[in-house]
């Protein structure tokens, strides 16, 4: 016999069994960010059935997967919805960019009188806006709240 199987448990079983070696095939390097990350890809086999490439990364610090320490042109890289990594040009200009809007975000603030340094919180904010014209609680008569 070759080995094969063609009865649906068997391919589960060896299906199973292969989900618990670990990984047998070594992803190429494709690049890193300016958080230590480093991301790698097993291109597409059409001819295997593997019609997406299978991407992921590795941080700085095992097993601390955080999603705000990723670059959005890394994180739409991984999820399929670009097909070339991002360039080095690219990563840096969007960097600067974002960085000169939080320091002109920080100017404005202060011109308006704020502390660009507080953080809202979300418990300070109201869930829906209030209106004189609109009770607060339906059929309690009041219009504020109590």
């Amino acid at each position: 016999m070759s080995g094969k199987t063609r009865s649906v448990f068997g391919t589960a079983f060896k299906h199973f069994v292969n989900s618990l070696k670990p990984r047998q095939t070594l992803g190429i390097f494709v690049g890193d960010d300016y958080h230590g990350n480093k991301y790698y890809e097993i291109p597409a086999d059409p001819r295997r059935g593997k019609r997406l490439p299978k991407r992921w990364y590795v941080p700085p610090v095992a097993m601390q997967y955080d999603q705000k320490h990723m670059p959005a042109e890394w994180d739409a890289w991984l999820r399929n919805r670009r097909a070339e990594p991002p360039s080095e040009t690219e990563l840096k200009d969007n960097l600067t960019l974002s960085i000169t809007k939080k320091e002109n975000a920080d100017k404005l603030a202060l011109r308006a009188g704020k502390n660009p340094e507080e953080v809202l919180k979300h418990s300070d904010m109201s869930s829906f806006p209030v209106y004189d014209e609109y009770e607060v609680t339906p059929g309690d008569g009041s219009k504020f709240k109590s």
